[in-house]
């Protein structure tokens, strides 16, 4: 049994803040020194009944702490001494002393952090496994400049923060412990106490890279990952991949509710890989786009509340499980985009909101810290480590997960001050305007940052005004961004859709309109989880007339945007033309596809997917002028559209009819003589259409609309013809 030391006085200051965990710098204190002439081994170990040092000295207690220590300068120990220790139950623990060590984040990494340079933080914050001195185990670390105290609690310390308090790197408010004996697998958090008011709070590691499946909210340790990468072709042709003048059809996925397991419940990452990827590959599409698989809590918010930016979500699996989910996409061709979002993140107690007890990730300011539409908090852009942490995040994602590109959530939010909010709520930048200059450096800086990186990744941006020159340059004046959807075009197109046929040619111009900012930016068309929910109705619920009419208008809107200038994106269930909108909280309705007219719709989309992708008449120039031409734009009367499509050395003709009327000898103006072969109908029966067609058109010379050639069509009721142009033999 230990002796008690009775302290003659007080306990000195830098003891007593031990025994209250208040002290900034517990390395100072615990583990060996000399003091006073003396080498002594300090722990402090609450609920230990007594402690000694193997091969070494029993420790004593001081009186009325939990702090032991003992004499050590006859004794012989190693720099790195084990701790045994019984507790008040009689069970005995045994620990290499994590006071032993030296600090372990070089003052380099520290310094790239606080400039909001350090591309690769994530290997230095969170939880890094290490060997130290041949001693395995994990490095903690973790930025709270307003702490007093941090200190590691999990399994391991039965959640008490007195046991392991971390050391301040002051300069750089990181704060590191690193532990022997902990190893992967093992749940943690930071207790951290605030230096002004001295509340105490628990919160989860910001880098955590794998956590408990909600509603739990403790990170785990993981090791490196060694996953044996099998997609080496695939990134070697991305890194020369033309992307501009490539095919790009995306295939919007939330992986919860594709498809489910038979019990109701999730698939995981590799099996949803087996279902999806040969599924995706048969629809055609080039790539998947995935609703935010980033750690969040709530299932409601698909993703976009995101608490865990270096984490895909436990749900479906490990870190390595959703590896594997890349890699067998890469090997079957199929490109990963992953939904991001910097814009905002929740308010949860035990993540990133006030994390050190003040605000730190999100900005002081409530005018310009607080999104009060969705309840949730906005990133201080102003701050270097806040940069850093979102930078070091986009990332993570591209170098660890091989992922081919981001689609940045809401930049709207992020560009404009006043988003949202009305007058008297906003703060103007320092020059009076609504731009919020910081978020713009940082858009700019991510996109540099990736694209020089990351040769061949593609980030887009979700930005809903006309924020000029998105996808330009920053040196001259643009955000970056490789594309931008285009909401302009998708919100004039449904508003034309949802307009009874008859009515129509009054909203001509919805359709017409588009064409004059098409090549302003390097566009994406799309019809996206945001248009089939919230009582917007599914895409075939929008479309008007009888069950015949609706589904042709949805095979015509389909048509009308896989030849349009613009590379695709189609949200999940589109495809199947659900009467019902998106329910997150099961999986698409599979069992419409016994039906012909939902059948058709699935096989007219892998049938365009297809025709977009070998004719680089329809991609070439998607976002050059010299890609597309009318044909006649001014038809509103009878309410079609006719247009070609150019690649360097050959034109596809498409004529669109959005009524319900055939037009019997639709003469069309061409600009060569030969032979017009219709390549594709979208009121074929084999989708579902009365099949009025052409075949084959001859071109007479006949003058037309001011071209020398024309031919004489048949457009077929609410649907769109495709041509291609055979040489006269």
């Amino acid at each position: 049994m230990n002796t008690t030391l009775s302290p003659a006085e007080p306990l000195p200051p830098a003891l007593e803040l031990i025994v209250q965990a208040r002290h900034h710098d517990p390395c100072s204190v615990l583990g060996r020194h000399h003091e006073q002439g003396r080498d002594i081994v300090r722990v402090f170990l609450p609920g230990a009944r007594s402690v000694r040092i193997e091969n070494g000295p029993e420790l004593q207690r001081i009186e009325g702490t939990d702090l032991f220590q003992a004499e050590v300068g006859d004794w012989d120990l190693p720099l790195h001494y084990t701790v045994i220790w019984t507790d008040k139950a009689g069970n005995t623990h045994r620990y290499v002393d994590p006071y032993t060590f030296m600090p372990q984040i070089p003052d380099f990494d520290l310094y790239l952090f606080g400039t909001g340079k350090h591309w690769h933080i994530y290997r230095v914050l969170g939880a890094q496994r290490r060997t130290v001195d041949g001693i395995d185990g994990t490095l903690f670390a973790v930025w709270a400049p307003n702490a007093e105290r941090v200190s590691v609690v999990g399994d391991f310390n039965a959640w008490d923060g007195r046991r392991h308090p971390m050391r301040c790197r002051y300069d750089a408010g990181v704060w590191e412990i690193f532990i022997p004996g902990i190893g992967a697998g093992e749940l943690y958090k930071f207790e951290i106490r605030n230096r002004r008011t001295g509340n105490v709070f628990v919160k989860t590691d910001p880098y955590g890279r794998f956590f408990e499946l909600r509603p739990k909210t403790a990170a785990i340790v993981v090791e490196e990952s060694g996953y044996p990468w099998g997609d080496r072709d695939w990134q070697q042709k991305r890194r020369q991949w033309d992307w501009q003048h490539a095919p790009m059809s995306i295939y919007e996925v939330h992986l919860g509710s594709w498809r489910l397991a038979e019990d109701g419940g999730f698939l995981d990452y590799r099996e949803l890989a087996r279902q999806l990827v040969p599924y995706v590959k048969e629809q055609g599409f080039t790539h998947i786009e995935l609703l935010p698989i980033t750690e969040h809590p709530l299932d409601a918010s698909w993703g976009y509340q995101t608490t865990g930016y270096y984490a895909p979500t436990s749900r479906f699996g490990k870190p390595d499980d959703f590896r594997w989910f890349v890699d067998y996409c890469h090997q079957n061709g199929i490109g990963v985009i992953l939904d991001w979002v910097p814009a905002h993140f929740p308010k949860d107690a035990w993540a990133l909101a006030w994390f050190d007890g003040e605000p730190l990730y999100e900005h002081a300011d409530p005018r310009r810290g607080e999104h009060r539409d969705w309840g949730t908090l906005i990133y201080d852009y102003g701050r270097n480590e806040v940069r850093n942490f979102l930078l070091g995040s986009a990332m993570y994602w591209l170098e660890e997960f091989h992922i081919d590109g981001l689609r940045v959530d809401a930049v709207a939010s992020m560009l404009y001050l006043d988003y949202s909010r009305e007058p008297g709520e906003w703060v103007p930048n320092q020059y009076g305007g609504n731009e919020n200059l910081e978020a713009i450096a940082f858009l700019r800086e991510l996109n540099s940052v990736t694209q020089e990186q990351h040769s061949g990744c593609v980030v887009i941006a979700e930005e809903s005004t006309a924020w000029p020159q998105v996808t330009r340059p920053p040196w001259v004046g643009g955000l970056g961004f490789a594309m931008k959807w285009n909401m302009g075009w998708m919100h004039d197109t449904l508003a034309y859709f949802q307009q009874d046929p008859i009515y129509r040619k009054y909203h001509h111009d919805q359709l017409t309109f588009g064409l004059l900012y098409a090549f302003t930016e390097n566009f994406v068309l799309p019809f996206s989880h945001d248009e089939v929910v919230h009582g917007k109705g599914s895409m075939l619920g929008k479309m008007p007339g009888d069950e015949w009419q609706r589904f042709a208008n949805l095979r015509l809107l389909y048509t009308y945007m896989l030849t349009y200038p613009g590379k695709k994106l189609l949200f999940m269930g589109n495809e199947l033309a659900q009467p019902a909108e998106w329910n997150f909280d099961t999986e698409l309705e599979w069992h419409l596809l016994q039906y012909p007219l939902h059948k058709g719709v699935q096989s007219l989309l892998a049938d365009l997917n297809r025709l977009y992708r070998s004719h680089p008449e329809l991609y070439r120039y998607d976002f050059q002028s010299q890609g597309f031409e009318w044909i006649d734009c001014h038809d509103s009367a009878q309410s079609t559209l006719s247009y070609l499509r150019r690649s360097d050395d050959d034109f596809l003709l498409v004529a669109l009819n959005f009524t319900p009327v055939p037009r019997y000898d639709y003469r069309l103006g061409v600009p060569e003589a030969g032979t017009y072969q219709e390549i594709f109908n979208s009121d074929s029966s084999y989708y579902g259409g009365s099949n009025v067609g052409n075949g084959w058109v001859e071109a007479e010379e006949i003058p037309w609309m001011g071209r020398p050639y024309s031919i004489s069509l048949t457009l077929p009721p609410l649907a769109g013809i495709v041509l291609c142009r055979q040489p006269q033999k």
